[in-house]
């Protein structure tokens, strides 16, 4: 069946219809979701699992995202992805969609049968370079048609027949691709390790790729520093090379979201702000280098005015919906910990309007804080006014000192014992005892 007709087998959407699988579906909307924008960043697997993970996650565009995501499983030949989107379509597979899915599974067996015979060959004849490049087209079929277990599974028996560094770096890349979309991103660390420490040099678009995967692999274990510094490191020469797992709008909204919960504000000026290369992933999403920016200039109300709007959009990306408000919580509290640090004291109802929020919600807010010890100070919950505990300076000086004179005092002690043992041969005589 050719492609110009495969708009026609779209099944009817039904907007009340349940799908097939039960997942946990927030109602997430967003007015200003451009999912056709979207939808455009990316290319492959990527792209159709994306629109599926919208269309579960958000109502308003449920319908268009399923139809997006239809439209783009027909140009290929995954027959599982396609029947879980049909599932959640409704309505059962059409006349035209069963013969599709039958066409296309009836030229992939003939497919496998001749990878097969032709493997089968490569290895009679030992010629390691052919039996890794029939490794690799396995692993390609297999992608292919959605069965990523075996797929990751033929990318890494092709590491037994790589002959060069650059052989080994495109089995690494193979398999952080599999890896990536079935979730195992301690197999993405790991082939991320394998591939930077080959002999070869890297070439600057292998080197984003492989910053882009370690970012994501930390994002998912919450190493957020980490994730920060590998996303902040990756060069321009990314670009578009690497749609099928990420886009650079995601480097920058990724990268910047982690700098500012978990970078301290010199760490912000120098990696972020004067990072040139990390400037031009900022410019494709001006909301991200103005929320930057915001809270570099501790202009908290506006940054957190364009959280809140990047809010309903993030929490509809693949990667970084789990983390939202976590992220969201630690900018929050470090941009409390920022304020407070310069003054003596400060009256909680302009703080509260600083912060679009009511005083009693600060004050909890910073009794947390208090108790964790990341905010030193006291609040006088009578009169709304946080009181800084400043260090006593003459004090800590003074016990400072005394710290030293007692380490230098037993420093000295330590030094003459030893002069006095080794003066009257002491370790000497008991050696020569019987």
């Amino acid at each position: 069946m050719d492609n110009d007709d495969d708009t026609s087998i779209i099944p009817m959407l039904d907007d009340d219809t349940t799908p097939n699988h039960n997942y946990d579906r927030p109602h997430t909307s967003s007015d200003q979701f451009d999912i056709e924008a979207y939808a455009s960043l990316y290319t492959g697997r990527t792209k159709i699992v994306r629109l599926m993970f919208i269309a579960d996650r958000c109502e308003a565009t449920r319908a268009e995202a399923l139809r997006m995501a239809y439209e783009e499983i027909v140009k290929g030949e995954d027959t599982v992805l396609y029947r879980e989107i049909v599932g959640k379509i409704g309505g059962g597979e059409e006349r035209e969609g069963r013969e599709w899915v039958e066409g296309v599974e009836r030229k992939a067996e003939v497919r496998k049968e001749k990878l097969e015979i032709e493997l089968n060959a490569y290895r009679t004849n030992l010629i390691k370079e052919s039996i890794r490049m029939g490794y690799n087209d396995f692993g390609e079929f297999y992608y292919a048609h959605g069965l990523l277990g075996d797929a990751f599974k033929s990318f890494i028996r092709a590491r037994d027949y790589c002959t060069t560094a650059k052989h080994i770096i495109h089995m690494c890349l193979n398999a952080i691709l599999v890896s990536i979309e079935m979730g195992q991103f301690t197999h993405v660390a790991n082939y991320v390790a394998k591939a930077e420490t080959t002999s070869e040099a890297l070439e600057p678009v292998t080197a984003a790729k492989l910053k882009c995967a370690a970012g994501l692999a930390n994002l998912e274990t919450k190493k957020y520093k980490l994730a920060a510094r590998k996303f902040l490191d990756v060069g321009p020469e990314l670009g578009n090379n690497y749609s099928e797992v990420i886009a650079p709008q995601d480097v920058a909204t990724y990268g910047g979201l982690c700098a500012l919960a978990s970078f301290d504000r010199m760490e912000l000026k120098n990696k972020v702000i004067d990072n040139v290369n990390f400037r031009n992933f900022l410019e494709l999403v001006p909301e991200m280098r103005e929320l930057v920016n915001d809270f570099y200039s501790s202009r908290y109300a506006s940054c957190l005015d364009y959280l809140e709007k990047l809010k309903a959009n993030l929490l509809l990306d693949i990667h970084l919906h789990d983390h939202v408000e976590t992220l969201y919580n630690d900018i929050r509290h470090k941009a409390l910990i920022q304020y407070t640090i310069p003054f003596v004291s400060v009256e909680l109802h302009m703080m509260a309007n600083a912060f679009k929020t009511d005083v009693a919600g600060l004050e909890k807010e910073l009794e947390a804080l208090i108790t964790n010890d990341q905010i030193q100070a006291r609040i006088d919950s009578h009169n709304k006014i946080l009181y800084a505990r400043h260090a006593d300076q003459r004090n800590t000086t003074f016990q400072r000192v005394l710290q030293t004179g007692g380490e230098f005092d037993r420093d000295v002690r330590a030094m003459l014992l030893r002069a006095n043992i080794l003066k009257h041969e002491y370790n000497h005589r008991q050696l020569r005892k019987p």
